[in-house]
């Protein structure tokens, strides 16, 4: 009988526990709160279909990734400026050989043959082919199928385990609870969207028109009015000709199917810029990306539109401006992709891409690149503007981690990241707020930051905007027409060690008056945006007409551009690129280097949001940039 109640014990914990002498009792890795609007839980999966799981490995020294960074980041540092190349990245941060040794030891003990296991070259990834029935019993879960209401299917589940061993060694495992994918129908194609492409219409953060312009101003009196280049250059000082361009680097990020129409640009530049005219952007093609013209119209040419004819006139036609075209038209591509094809060591950090959310290379879909993916194929420019992002709330704490990490590896190469803030105010995209289960409703009341713009190791931007009937001389406010700019405190990362004086400030001068349980009132988490520029009333060509088009999605580039010459200038003197900025804006010895906002709010999930207020604040960060005062800030660091 004893004997008996031994054996169903044995068989019921599996081989690894005879194999594993301090067997490790399972923990919950990741779970997630709900599944994505649009989606349905349709059915278990079958338990002997195959999938191909992936085990993400966690690297080496990432948990001191932010001191590495300050080192070479911050002014008073001794390193100040001297940045790392690729190949210390690769060595500082690659896996283990006990991780590595830890994870297949488990595969192994749990019946998988060591011919099944595969470690990717870089060591980045463990990859098995599993049936349901052995994931399930390997992580502790069930996996369903989910239907999207376009017919798509999708493999998930809503929680996985680890041993407690085996947990310091992995990240994250796909597939399992990893669905923040959006699916969107590709307006006027007849097809359907795939669920990692952010450039679609009706995805990510794009610019939205205030409709045709039917008189044109281009004088400093009407900037209120209609935002042109002349405007923002006497908002921010930036008069400047380029003394080192052929050093020098700008990219900008667009995803496949956004697309910029030579033929605009030549009408912007023909009213603002005669020197452009004709000049083309160098594109940079990234897991087949190019500048289609098979849809066209505001939906897929406003963005890439607006942020290359604001970019490249800021520059002036001395400077070049680098177009990183991102993903195929069949499948898209998310931030991960671009990552990849700019920093080798990223495809396979921390496990690699995700394939339920990130673009998988080649693509077998009809017309799609059949090319490899890109990884470590694009040298990555000085500053790099990105105009697109998400809620942070789509996606898991462990895929934003990931990410995040690698925007501090950018840094320590001496990169500069931006990205828009958002144009929802305290709202995540689209308007969505938190329910308190973690859900994204129209009608949710929590407070909903957006992502990159909560990452600690890229600079966010938010939206200012020249007051109805004010001038150029007076100071702007929070942007308040079309869009808010987006801004608050995230739920998955802690506040950095440079940003805590400045938040400490306004949490105790300035607290907002809202109950702690619709925003993140710890005062321990990351605020954002870091900074400002203007983001409403832009005259932009688009469709061969000027439009009024608002967003952080104009701010960015605007930034962009300005940190793009203040490059210039200091490797006109033979010093570095400024690379990762926020230790340095928000120093001591940088005081007074923005232009402060002190009007306007961000409303947003049924509420007037936070208000600008003198000094850090969650709409407009530390406020727009002051070049002369900036560029003579760094000429006198080293």
């Amino acid at each position: 009988m004893r004997s008996g109640l031994l054996s169903l014990v044995v068989l019921a914990l599996g081989r690894s526990a005879l194999a594993e002498p301090n067997l490790s009792p399972y923990q919950l890795h990741e779970k997630r709160t709900d599944v994505p609007s649009g989606w349905s839980l349709d059915r278990r999966h079958s338990s002997d279909a195959v999938l191909p799981l992936r085990f993400a490995l966690i690297q080496s020294n990432i948990e001191d990734v932010e001191k590495y960074l300050m080192e070479v980041s911050h002014p008073t540092s001794p390193n100040y400026g001297a940045h790392w190349t690729a190949s210390e990245i690769v060595k500082k941060f690659s896996p283990s050989d006990a991780t590595v040794t830890t994870v297949r030891a488990w595969l192994e003990e749990n019946d998988f043959d060591g011919s099944r296991i595969t470690v990717t070259p870089n060591r980045g990834w463990i990859e098995v082919h599993a049936t349901v029935e052995e994931a399930e019993r390997l992580l502790q879960t069930q996996y369903h199928v989910y239907g999207h209401e376009t017919g798509h299917e999708h493999v998930a589940c809503d929680a996985y385990h680890l041993p407690e061993h085996v947990r310091p060694h992995i990240d994250f495992v796909t597939p399992t609870v990893h669905f923040d994918s959006k699916i969107v129908k590709r307006s006027g194609s007849g097809g359907q969207g795939t669920a990692r492409t952010i450039g679609q219409p009706g995805s990510g953060n794009q610019p939205k028109s205030g409709g045709r312009i039917k008189t044109l101003f281009n004088e400093l009196e009407n900037c209120d009015q209609q935002i042109t280049p002349i405007c923002l250059r006497a908002l921010y000082g930036l008069i400047y000709e380029p003394l080192a361009a052929n050093k020098n680097s700008y990219g900008i990020v667009e995803y496949t199917p956004q697309a910029y129409v030579q033929s605009d640009l030549n009408i912007f530049a023909t009213n603002f810029s005669q020197g452009l005219v004709g000049v083309a952007p160098q594109v940079v093609s990234i897991d087949g990306g190019y500048v289609q013209t098979e849809h066209t119209g505001f939906d897929y040419n406003g963005e890439s539109n607006l942020d290359l004819q604001y970019g490249m006139n800021l520059v002036t036609s001395k400077q070049k401006v680098t177009l990183y075209q991102v993903g195929d038209m069949p499948q898209g591509a998310s931030f991960n992709n671009f990552l990849d094809a700019i920093d080798g060591t990223y495809c396979s950090f921390e496990g690699g891409d995700d394939p339920t959310e990130d673009g998988i290379y080649p693509d077998d879909l009809p017309g799609g690149y059949t090319g490899p993916e890109a990884c470590g194929t694009v040298k990555p420019a000085n500053v790099i503007s990105t105009s697109y992002t998400y809620n942070e709330a789509d996606l898991t704490p462990f895929y934003t981690a990931r990410q995040c990490a690698e925007y501090a590896k950018l840094g320590l190469m001496g990169v500069t990241v931006l990205y828009s803030s958002g144009d929802y105010g305290v709202a995540g995209y689209d308007g969505m707020c938190l329910e308190p289960n973690g859900t994204q409703t129209a009608t949710g009341s929590i407070f909903n930051p957006s992502f990159p713009g909560t990452c600690p190791y890229i600079t966010s931007v938010g939206a200012t905007q020249v007051n109805p009937g004010s001038s150029v001389l007076e100071p702007e406010g929070a942007c308040e027409q079309i869009i808010y700019s987006g801004g608050g405190f995230s739920n998955y990362f802690a506040m950095p060690e440079y940003q805590k004086e400045a938040v400490a400030s306004y949490l105790k001068n300035y607290p907002p008056q809202y109950p702690p349980s619709i925003w993140n009132s710890t005062g321990t988490s990351r605020g954002f945006p870091d900074i400002s520029a203007n983001g409403a009333n832009y005259v932009v060509a688009v469709d061969g007409a000027l439009y009024l088009v608002y967003g952080t999605s104009c701010s960015s580039p605007v930034s962009g551009a300005i940190f793009t010459m203040i490059n210039d200038a200091r490797l006109a003197v033979g010093k570095k690129p400024i690379g990762f900025i926020n230790p340095t804006i928000y120093s001591s010895s940088f005081v007074n280097t923005f232009n402060d906002i002190t009007m306007g709010g961000n409303q947003g999930c049924g509420t007037a949001g936070y208000t600008a207020v003198p000094g850090w604040d969650p709409v407009t960060g530390l406020g727009t940039p002051n070049f002369p005062k900036l560029v003579a800030k760094w000429l006198l660091l080293p």
